[in-house]
């Protein structure tokens, strides 16, 4: 069993909510600082960030497949392994266009509405109906991005608000994938096809958006891959104590994170009506999350989700 496999899908034995609470606020304020982190390095092009955010999540958990050997790999799900992985890094790529001509907030929020897309893909994936509370949730999901993208003529000019929501919805894909992935794989195995099939398909991609970093920008990088690989181990740890229902309303902790760090280092300042759009987006996704399938549970950064249950290797 992989050492870092969780117990359980719902709360352990032993589990203890607070501290799951805990380590879900601090994996998600995590997450806020790599996404400042990643706006910070406005020059830096969004394919290179990506290839390093992955490159160095992989180096991170790679002592792991040194430890448990060749077995940890063993997978018969190759292809949802690849689609898991592809659709994470699409997300994570629109969310690094998107944030570098929008708010961190605006773009945080917009890349984590993935519990509105959710029930969709469920309906087309398994075929299981939505249910009315949830589509409730849609509908006032749906009133909160209105408010935030405020549609014009404007964004045909700067469609950073939709490449946003366009992030949600593979972030959606991937969560789902992996939530799919967990009923057979240990969650060690799904991180290091992640990171590792993300990190080779990028390479030649990288070859040609190659733009040397000044020394600044290495620094941010690192910290982007850093705090990257941190926050899926404290997710990990998180679902150790407590079970998905309990602390996936905490995974909206990372907008009021964005939100002030975007203040405090870039000086967004939302208005009122982006402070409403956003309190709508977070309890419809909430409530999405609490009233939806399990498919559908689980954290929604664009770059891992779990509901993770006991798995041999």
């Amino acid at each position: 069993m992989s050492t870092l496999a969780t117990p359980s899908s719902g709360a352990s034995s032993n589990g203890n909510l607070l501290l799951g609470i805990m380590l879900i606020t601090l994996a998600f304020f995590f997450a806020a600082v790599m996404s400042a982190l990643s706006k910070a390095a406005a020059g830096v092009p969004a394919l290179l960030l990506l290839f390093l955010q992955y490159g160095i999540s992989f180096l991170v958990f790679l002592p792991a497949l040194v430890k448990e050997g060749p077995g940890l790999m063993k997978t018969s799900q190759l292809g949802l392994q690849v689609f898991r992985s592809i659709s994470g890094a699409v997300c994570q790529l629109l969310f690094f266009v998107s944030v570098k001509s929008i708010s961190l907030m605006d773009a945080t929020l917009l890349s984590n509405a993935a519990p509105l897309f959710i029930p969709l893909v469920v309906f087309i994936w398994f075929r299981k109906a939505v249910q009315p509370l949830v589509w409730v949730s849609l509908a006032i999901g749906l009133v909160g991005v209105i408010l935030i993208i405020k549609p014009s003529a404007v964004m045909l000019r700067n469609p950073a608000a939709l490449i946003a929501l366009a992030a949600a919805v593979f972030s959606a894909l991937a969560l789902v994938s992996t939530n799919k992935l967990a009923e057979t794989e240990p969650p060690m195995r799904i991180l290091l096809y992640n990171f590792g099939i993300a990190t080779v398909i990028l390479i030649p991609v990288c070859i040609f958006a190659w733009k040397p970093p000044t020394g600044e920008e290495w620094l941010l990088l690192l910290g982007v891959g850093g705090f990257y690989a941190l926050t899926q181990y404290l997710i990990i740890l998180a679902y150790r104590q407590a079970s998905a229902a309990e602390i996936s309303p905490f995974n909206y902790t990372v907008v009021i994170f964005s939100g002030l760090l975007g203040w405090a280092f870039f000086g967004n300042v939302p208005d009122v009506v982006s402070v409403v759009g956003t309190l709508l987006i977070c309890a419809g996704g909430i409530l999405s999350i609490r009233a939806g399938h399990p498919e559908g549970h689980g954290h929604s950064i664009g770059n891992g989700h779990w509901r993770l249950f006991p798995q041999k290797v």
